[in-house]
């Protein structure tokens, strides 16, 4: 069956109560160390593939985007929301193959976030991005 994902790697679980955009791209995974990087994945599916097989640029910077901004959330204490997404698509990812993000916040003000990522595949560099991010106060209910 083409949509069976296989354990994730080491030290990655199942990520869980992310937004209907998220749940219906992924499954996405993270490691929950709480540490500075936040790190996520995703096992490519073929629905995330283009035509050509390979992982759509489109899939690649939705993960990209939600990464940068659970870096900047994470690092601000604050809800991230995207306003500037810079990316550069540097190699391919195919499908099967694990896509790991590492993301860090990197300066913050009190009302904008900016954040750094890789995204690799085969443990080659894939993506190289940046975003920019209002700060958000936190909404409960």
């Amino acid at each position: 069956m083409d949509d069976v994902i296989p354990d994730p790697p080491p030290g990655f679980v199942l990520s869980q109560g992310r937004g209907p955009f998220s749940t219906l791209n992924g499954p996405y995974f993270h490691r929950p160390d709480g540490g500075e990087v936040m790190t996520q994945a995703f096992y490519a599916l073929p629905r995330h593939t283009n035509g050509v097989g390979i992982v759509h640029g489109g899939m690649l910077s939705a993960f990209t985007d939600g990464l940068l901004a659970a870096a900047a959330s994470r690092g601000s204490g604050r809800i991230g929301v995207t306003i500037h997404l810079s990316i550069d698509y540097l190699h391919m990812a195919r499908k099967g193959d694990w896509v790991i993000g590492e993301a860090r916040l990197t300066r913050a003000t009190q009302d904008v976030a900016f954040a750094e990522s890789v995204l690799r595949a085969r443990g080659v560099d894939i993506v190289r991005a940046s975003g920019i991010f209002k700060l958000m106060a936190r909404r409960d209910g």
